[in-house]
């Protein structure tokens, strides 16, 4: 399985939902950036995805981006296949 890595803080539903979607598919380990806590953290993560909101969610090399963007995936039929490893 890729590497997973969610920038979220503490108190973001959308994060706990994006998180709750990927446990339930199997992700045992999600590396969390909590931008709450480092301000840095939140600036490498707008220079590195564009967006401000969190989660911002990479499968991979891939930014999948938030958890609409996450759901999305999982009703196309996609996210499985990230989660294996292929694009």
């Amino acid at each position: 399985m890729p590497r997973i890595i969610m920038y979220a803080t503490a108190v973001c539903p959308y994060c706990v939902r994006a998180e709750q979607l990927l446990r339930r598919k199997g992700v045992s380990d999600i590396e969390k950036i909590r931008v709450d806590l480092d301000p840095g953290e939140r600036d490498t993560m707008i220079e590195r995805t564009g967006r401000r909101t969190v989660p911002q969610i990479y499968i991979g090399d891939t930014h999948v981006g938030g958890c609409d963007d996450l759901y999305a995936l999982e009703h196309a039929g996609k996210l499985d296949a990230l989660l294996a490893g292929g694009n």
